[in-house]
């Protein structure tokens, strides 16, 4: 027997994972996998997790990103919103998974990644900026 689920990550980092269909069982947990276990002990307190023959249902799962607008993306960043707007305009933020009439939508793990790699550039020209000042040291008097 096959069950077809829905499971995405929850603000809170929680995951929440639904059947698609009948029976309506829903599950959480901390992690993709502790979810499907619990959906899995759910369907199986409640009597359907035994497919033809005793035999365990097979679940397709489908995993829904969670996204971000450009609140979300200046939140991530660190930045406000007109600094996530002007780095989009110039073409050095990353491409949005779909532009709706009420604003670009971006994957939230692909602007983690991008925010992780700019902090990392960043901290590296800052770290070698301060070891050229510090080369030079200060001037003494004396």
């Amino acid at each position: 027997m096959e069950i077809f689920v829905r499971i995405h990550q929850q603000g809170s980092g929680e995951w929440f994972a639904e059947v698609v269909g009948s029976p309506e069982v829903t599950a959480r947990g901390p992690s993709p996998e502790a979810c499907i276990a619990a959906l899995r002990a759910a369907l199986a307190a409640g009597g359907s997790s035994a497919g033809e023959e005793g035999q365990q249902p097979i679940f397709a799962v489908e995993t829904v990103p969670v996204l971000a607008g450009v609140a979300e993306a200046a939140e991530v960043m660190g930045w406000d919103k007109r600094r996530v707007i002007t780095y989009i305009d110039r073409g050095r933020f990353p491409q949005p998974i779909q532009a709706l009439a009420s604003g670009r939508v971006w994957r939230r793990s692909d602007v983690e990644q991008f925010a992780a790699e700019w902090h990392a550039r960043q901290a590296r020209r800052k770290g070698s900026g301060r070891q050229g000042d510090h080369a030079q040291g200060p001037i003494q008097g004396g």
